[in-house]
């Protein structure tokens, strides 16, 4: 099949997608395609992930059963575990996680082993697409040596490779993956005009750079120039606490300005797969040029210790009420990593229950969403949500930490049943209270 027959079929024609990762950019991804009537073949190594899809259900909250069955049962969408299949598909999308290490150091290790996978069952013609989050240089210098060594093909002449980052936010109802503009980067223009012919079929709006590099550098840089912004929040927060300024108030306030001013919102920390681990996949490799991100670096700090904030403030805030925060009855409300969600990556609510428990404390949590916390790489907690039935059972403990502002709650009644509310969300702004609430 010569170029121009190849454009043709992935523009307009009857290609196929594959998707290899079914998570929360993999799974949303797949039904946009499926949506616009092009098939598409899902790939995961969780054979419960695999078993959902093919019954018709789904395992992520904000995507219901009722989006996935139709193409379940239209042949618009299936989902496997046999990497084999691949050279059924036309496109070859990688959405697979990249974390950190135990030293906060990329882990590029999810994209190593697909690509290797990839590689041996690589056809040509086919364009293979990485999305996952990650620094420059990581399609070009670790994803193509891959696919060129262990297909035995040439990249950008016998198969095409780009990087589309995601985009996902999970919970946000304002913007869907076809909505959210696609940046794409291609090694070579061949390649970037069939990715792009490609996802033009699906998303609003494409928006083509020049190079893999530029591609992945977007993505970066959107997600420090965020988690840079949310440490300048997190830190004049703590200096507002002390002057006895309510520092949502002054954003507020400061909103009001209709240029140069865009509101960040203070927390309890860092949340989800992108903010807390994207700036430090870039301060990584601006050690391979010999340059100092200094002021990364410390954003970096202030958002990784706002867990240890809220441990200090809540033992403040019992010791105030003339109790220790050893021995002392704890419960978290909300533990996903933003509201409304059931989403725990990179939560801040675990190093604040990690903080309280070392620290002496009995602690539960609920959360309408987390039945049961899971095993993550970094901790294993093994605690399960308690029942909440009647807002009254928040008499039993000496605090309420309010972690996650989940639209779920009635903070009305949190604020009148809690003996000491610490709030790291300004969740209880405008309710009358008798002292007992603590913003932290």
């Amino acid at each position: 099949m010569n170029h121009n027959e190849l454009a043709k079929k992935l523009t307009e024609g009857p290609a196929v997608f594959g998707v290899i990762g079914l998570g929360y950019v993999g799974l949303p991804l797949a039904l946009e395609f499926a949506e616009a009537g092009i098939r598409v073949v899902g790939f995961d190594i969780d054979p419960a992930k695999v078993a959902y899809l093919r019954k018709g259900e789904s395992y992520i909250r904000q995507i219901p059963a009722s989006r996935i069955k139709p193409f379940v049962d239209g042949g618009l969408l299936e989902a496997t575990g046999d990497l084999d299949r691949l050279g059924e598909v036309d496109v070859i999308a990688i959405c697979v996680p990249t974390p950190l290490d135990g030293h906060r150091q990329p882990d590029l290790s999810f994209v190593e082993i697909t690509s290797r996978d990839t590689a041996r069952r690589l056809k040509k013609g086919q364009v293979v697409i990485l999305e996952s989050t990650t620094y420059p240089g990581t399609t070009r210098e670790v994803v193509l040596p891959i696919l060129e060594e262990g297909s035995g093909l040439k990249g950008g002449t016998d198969f095409f490779l780009a990087f589309s980052p995601e985009r996902e936010d999970p919970g946000n109802k304002d913007y869907r993956t076809r909505t959210i503009p696609k940046v794409i980067g291609a090694l070579t223009p061949a390649g970037l005009e069939l990715a792009k012919g490609f996802y033009d079929r699906v998303f609003e709006r494409t928006v083509p750079v020049s190079s893999l590099e530029v591609a992945e550098m977007t993505k970066i840089f959107e997600n420090t120039f965020r988690a840079v912004n949310i440490a300048l929040v997190n830190e004049l927060k703590m200096l507002a606490l002390r002057m006895g300024v309510n520092l949502h108030e002054v954003i507020d306030a400061a909103s009001t300005k209709p240029f140069g001013f865009m509101p960040f919102r203070p927390g309890p920390g860092l949340g989800g797969h992108c903010i807390p681990i994207d700036p430090f996949y870039l301060t990584w490799k601006a050690h391979e040029y010999e340059f100092s991100t200094r002021f990364i670096e410390l954003a970096g700090e202030i958002n990784t210790g706002m867990p240890r904030f809220v441990v200090e403030r809540t033992a403040e805030a019992l010791n105030h009420a003339g109790k220790p925060l050893r021995g002392s009855k704890i419960l978290i409300l909300g533990i996903s990593y933003k509201p409304d969600i059931d989403d725990m990556r990179e939560s801040p609510a675990v190093p604040v229950m990690e903080g309280l428990l070392a620290r002496g404390a009995k602690v539960d949590y609920h959360d309408p969403y987390i039945a049961k916390m899971p095993a993550t790489r970094q901790t294993d907690l093994r605690l399960e949500s308690i029942p909440l039935k009647d807002y009254s059972e928040l008499k039993a403990y000496d605090a309420v930490v309010i972690v996650t502002n989940h639209s779920d709650y009635n903070y009305r009644e949190v604020v009148r049943n809690a003996a000491l509310v610490v709030d790291t969300r300004n969740a209880t702004a405008g309710i009358p209270d008798d002292g007992n609430v603590w913003l932290a």
